[in-house]
């Protein structure tokens, strides 16, 4: 989904084939995903929240400087600590953008695959302890699915229409008002495989 260029949109980066090949793996997806759910964070920081050393968090937060993924962010700096932050909001592919290069392929075969036990992790977090939320949280928070018999022009299109909807709503939010928390909106469309037409 490529993202819109209003002032509120989120900046995305669209993977080249070395940022796939540093991003799949399991501590730098998590350091990236942690830096652009939290905010900036120094490499001791990251390391408590993600339950490994400093060291490895230093490294591989290192890997994704290396090709622009996350920078530091000087202003926090410091003394010896070194912030980081994630460089865009939005990581960004098409599926055929690695066809040509098998390794980097396999690379995002990985990460789809990673983002989708994240979805079944935070879910399954939600479910545990959703009743100890509010009857307004239960009742608003679910999941739901439809079958649609689509082309793929259509499905674009589809997707493209739902991700401006979460734009809106993203621009439109108010991390300040009152009972507001960060929400997850996971957004996947894929043809079923092995079912008759």
């Amino acid at each position: 989904m490529d993202s819109e260029t209003s002032p509120g949109a989120p900046s995305a980066v669209r993977l080249d084939h070395r940022q796939v090949r540093v991003l799949a793996h399991p501590l730098r997806l998590r350091l990236l995903g942690a830096l652009r759910v939290d905010g900036p964070a120094t490499a001791t920081t990251l390391a408590a929240k993600l339950d490994t050393n400093t060291g490895a968090t230093s490294y591989h937060l290192r890997q994704l400087a290396e090709v622009g993924l996350v920078v530091e962010d000087p202003d926090r700096a410091t003394g010896r600590q070194r912030w980081w932050r994630a460089a865009h909001d939005v990581t960004d592919w098409e599926s055929t953008d690695f066809d040509d290069d098998p390794d980097a392929r396999a690379a995002i075969e990985w990460i789809q695959g990673d983002q989708v036990r994240l979805l079944v992790e935070q879910a399954e977090r939600w479910f545990t302890a959703s009743q100890d939320r509010s009857p307004a949280w239960r009742d608003a928070a679910g999941m739901s699915d439809a079958l649609l018999h689509l082309g793929p022009e259509r499905l674009q299109a589809l997707e493209a229409e739902v991700w401006q909807v979460l734009m809106r709503y993203r621009e439109e939010s108010v991390p300040e008002e009152p009972d507001t928390q960060p929400v997850h909106v996971f957004l996947a469309a894929y043809p079923m495989i092995g079912k008759a037409r």
